[in-house]
């Protein structure tokens, strides 16, 4: 009886996954992405970064310090760090400028000075929130959140679903704010969201009591074949097709090769670059995330790996730390730059990993102008973001701050006027960068066409 069933499905199934094949939305699902063979690093520099010492230089005179004054930071870690002269108004320390650039770089952005030429930095950000899960939620997604929670697929979760349908790991997300919200995304795309990434590995670790190896393998080829075989009968069958093809992707998960790149020893081990002694003091964790990247992106194992590094929110005493925390992700950043230089594409003989991945930094917001009576900055509506990628025009900054350094002032003519650059136009420029239509995703945001190569 149970093979006349599975029988007449067959033939009833044929006859309707022939019917529907045309469809778009299985069209949709059939075709491959259309590069594939990009790669995305995501990052969210959490708590509101203090963009005066980095990325947007800027005046300190305004302030209970006045003038600004080195009392307030640890200055003599910072390798970029000159302090200004007696008679300079402006500034606590000396503007960095690259040699043969016109950047304005702070004294905190570290090993990244190195490489201006791989630089896009959008200044100036109207983040319109001190909130920082309103802020964190609005730099990933390009939406504010509505009544708490985030209405819009986050910008990994995008360029999975563009690029990464495919892949045996779509998107692995470190405490980064990902969302999967919106009816056209794929269902294989939901971000794998872990605290870290030897999470995984704990995941993936089987034990022998009950079942051997060869038993889990026979189990998973069975389930596999099974699973394929009710999407090709299925009317609706991409989560079952999702389903196979996680099944499938099993053996390759468990293999030792692949468990590796989930150990954070075998890691360090494997990009040493990333763990300087005698240590870094506040971002290791980044490091092995940046190392996590490299090597599976080596394997083509995943699409898009995002993650948050460790938290800039000073508001006291700290402030003396803000600067030592910008310089080691800015660093751990240059250092995952040189990695890709040096690593082969998976699939592109002869090419560069950095030649296709892409790497997008963003925060909360800013820290205030002025500091407080605590010495720290409190919250700021102002922002900057940092893209690093050969699809943008390197050695370049969009947008501004006013004269005083206060608040985001007009980058030009948007579609809806004249208006600062916000990060919906960052997030639809990155986006557009892949030819991928902006409002699929996005409900507010212009592409910035300037920033992109031709």
């Amino acid at each position: 009886m149970e093979n006349r069933r599975r029988t007449f499905l067959k033939v009833l199934g044929g006859a309707a996954a022939a019917g529907v094949a045309s469809q778009p939305l299985f069209r949709a699902f059939a075709d491959p992405p259309a590069a594939s063979d990009e790669f995305f690093v995501l990052i969210h520099a959490s708590g509101g970064w203090d963009v005066t010492l980095s990325l947007d230089p800027r005046n300190e005179r305004r302030g209970i310090i006045e003038p600004g004054s080195t009392d307030t930071i640890d200055t003599a870690p910072i390798r970029r760090w000159r302090n200004a002269p007696l008679d300079a108004d402006s500034s606590t320390f000396e503007i960095y400028r690259p040699a043969g650039s016109s950047l304005r770089l702070g004294p905190a952005i570290g090993n990244l000075g190195d490489m201006p030429e791989r630089l896009t930095i959008f200044n100036g950000l109207a983040m319109n929130t001190v909130s920082h899960a309103d802020g964190t939620f609005f730099a990933a997604t390009g939406r504010h959140l509505a009544g708490g929670k985030p209405i819009a697929a986050s910008i990994d979760t995008m360029l999975a679903n563009e690029f990464g349908r495919e892949s045996l790991l779509p998107t692995v997300s470190v405490g980064y704010p990902s969302t999967y919200v919106g009816n056209e995304l794929d269902a294989r795309v939901s971000p794998l969201r872990v605290n870290s990434v030897d999470t995984l590995s704990k995941m993936l670790n089987r034990g022998n009591v009950n079942t051997t190896a060869v038993d889990r393998q026979a189990v998973t080829a069975m389930l596999t074949e099974e699973a394929r075989d009710l999407a090709a009968r299925s009317w609706y069958r991409d989560e079952i097709e999702g389903f196979g093809l996680q099944l499938a992707a099993l053996p390759r998960m468990l293999s030792p090769d692949v468990q590796q790149i989930f150990n954070a020893a075998a890691l360090a081990a494997a990009q040493p670059s990333f763990f300087p002694s005698p240590g870094l003091r506040f971002q290791n964790r980044a490091g092995v995330n940046c190392a996590f990247a490299v090597e599976a992106m080596k394997r083509n194992l995943v699409r898009c790996v995002s993650f948050a590094s460790a938290s800039h929110d000073t508001h006291a005493a700290n402030y003396r730390s803000q600067p030592l925390i910008q310089q080691e992700l800015f660093d751990t950043v240059a250092a995952l730059v040189r990695a890709l230089d040096a690593a082969p594409h998976p699939t592109l003989t002869g090419q560069r990993l950095s030649d296709h991945t892409h790497i997008l930094l963003v925060s909360d917001f800013c820290r205030t102008p002025q500091i407080n009576l605590t010495l720290g900055r409190d919250h700021y509506p102002n922002g900057s973001a940092l893209v690093i990628s050969p699809r943008f025009v390197g050695n370049t900054a969009f947008g501004r701050a006013d004269d005083d350094q206060l608040l985001p002032v007009s980058a030009g003519m948007f579609a809806d006027g004249d208006r600062p650059v916000a990060p919906p136009d960052v997030l639809a420029t990155f986006v557009a960068a892949f030819g991928v239509n902006p409002r699929r995703y996005l409900r507010d945001g212009d592409v910035i066409r300037s920033l992109l190569r031709a």
